[in-house]
C-alpha cells in the first residue's frame, strides 16, 4: 500500500517504481496534512474539518476520512458476538489491575508519612514503573483515534499520559486521552436541549430528527468503545476505560434510550468496533508507534492513509 509498481518488460528484464501518480497523489496529502496541523495549532477547528471534508474529492486527498466499512445496524445476539469471537463480559467490564496493584502499594507507604496518592503521581508511577501499562495506554488512544477518523471524526490532539496532559492542558485533573474536533456535536447538544425543552421530555426520537450529522449516538458509541476493544484484541480483556463506558452510558440514558434500546446499540457498536480494529490491525500498529513518538496530527492521519488499502474502504464497495 503506498506505492503502484509501474512494470516494464524489455528483453526479459523488469523495472519496477512508483508511479508519478502515486507521487503526485502522497505530496497533495503532504500538502493537506501541512495545513490541516497548521489550522490546528492556531486553534482554527472549522478550517481544520473543512480542510479534511474538501479534500475527500480531491485526488490523493484524505480517502480513509469517514470511510470505514461498516456491519449493518440492527440487533445482534450475544451469540453472533460469540461466533465472531467475542466475549463482552471481558470488554465491557474493565478492571484496571496494574494501577490498582500499584496504588495499594503506594497507599501503604503514604499512609506511614500521612499523605495520600494523587491521580496524577498514580499514573506517572504506572508509566515510569510498569511497561505493560505504558503500552497499554498507547494502544488504547490510538484504538480511539483510529476508528474516529476512519468514521469521519477528526482528531485535534492526544496524550498519552498525565503529565503530558498537565503539561499541555495545565489541568491536575485530566488524564491520557483523544481530544476531537467537536464544534458540531456542541452545536447539536444545543439544538438538542432546545428541542427538548419545548418537547418536555428526553427522547431518542428527537435526537434522530435532529440528524445528529456523525456525532449520532452509533457512531459515538464505536469511538468510545475503541480503546477499550483495543485492549481486548490485544490482550484478551480491558483494564482502562471505564469513564468511556460510563460516558457511554450517560450519554444513551440522557438520550431516553431504553434498556433493551441501549443494550442493541451497545452489541452492534461492540461488533462493529471489533471488525474495524481488526480489519485495520496494521493501520492501528503503525499509528500507536507514530503517537509514541509524539507525531502531530496530520503524521498520524498520513500513517493511517498509508497503512490502509482501497479494498477496505466503503467507496470501493
Amino acid at each position: 500500500m503506498g506505492f503502484t509498481m509501474s512494470c516494464t518488460l524489455i528483453n526479459f528484464t523488469i523495472t519496477c517504481g512508483p508511479t508519478s501518480e502515486t507521487r503526485g497523489s502522497a505530496n497533495v496529502r503532504k500538502r493537506v496534512l501541512e495545513k490541516l496541523d497548521n489550522e490546528l495549532a492556531k486553534g482554527d477547528e472549522r478550517a481544520a474539518l473543512l480542510l479534511s471534508k474538501q479534500s475527500l474529492t480531491q485526488p490523493g486527498g484524505l480517502r480513509c476520512f469517514g470511510a470505514a466499512r461498516q456491519v449493518p445496524q440492527r440487533l445482534y445476539t450475544l451469540d453472533e458476538l460469540k461466533l465472531n469471537g467475542i466475549e463482552a463480559a471481558s470488554l465491557l467490564s474493565p478492571v484496571d489491575t496494574t494501577l490498582g496493584s500499584i496504588e495499594r502499594n503506594l497507599q501503604i507507604a503514604a499512609i506511614s508519612f500521612g499523605g495520600g496518592i494523587s491521580g496524577l503521581a498514580l499514573d506517572t508511577i504506572g508509566h515510569a514503573i510498569s511497561q505493560k501499562y505504558h503500552n497499554r495506554v498507547i494502544q488504547h488512544e490510538a484504538g480511539h483515534f483510529l476508528i474516529a477518523y476512519l468514521l469521519g471524526i477528526l482528531p485535534k490532539s492526544y496524550t498519552l499520559s498525565s503529565l503530558e496532559a498537565l503539561s499541555k492542558e495545565g489541568s491536575l485533573n485530566v488524564q491520557a486521552g483523544t481530544n476531537f474536533v467537536d464544534f458540531e456535536f456542541v452545536e447539536e447538544l444545543v439544538q438538542l436541549a432546545y428541542a427538548l425543552t419545548n418537547a418536555g421530555k428526553m427522547s431518542s426520537t428527537v435526537w434522530s430528527l435532529l440528524g445528529a450529522s456523525f456525532y449520532e449516538a452509533p457512531l459515538f458509541s464505536c469511538i468510545a468503545l475503541a480503546g477499550v476493544a483495543t485492549e481486548y484484541l490485544l490482550y484478551g480483556y480491558a483494564e482502562g476505560g471505564l469513564a468511556d463506558i460510563n460516558k457511554l452510558d450517560g450519554l444513551l440514558k440522557s438520550l431516553g434510550f431504553t434498556h433493551k434500546k441501549a443494550d442493541s446499540q451497545l452489541r452492534w457498536a461492540v461488533l462493529n468496533t471489533i471488525l474495524l480494529l481488526r480489519r485495520h490491525e496494521e493501520a492501528r500498529a503503525k499509528l500507536a508507534d507514530a503517537m509514541s513518538k509524539g507525531m502531530s496530527i496530520g503524521s498520524c492521519i498520513n500513517v493511517i492513509e498509508e497503512a490502509v488499502d482501497d479494498e477496505d474502504l466503503v467507496q470501493n464497495l
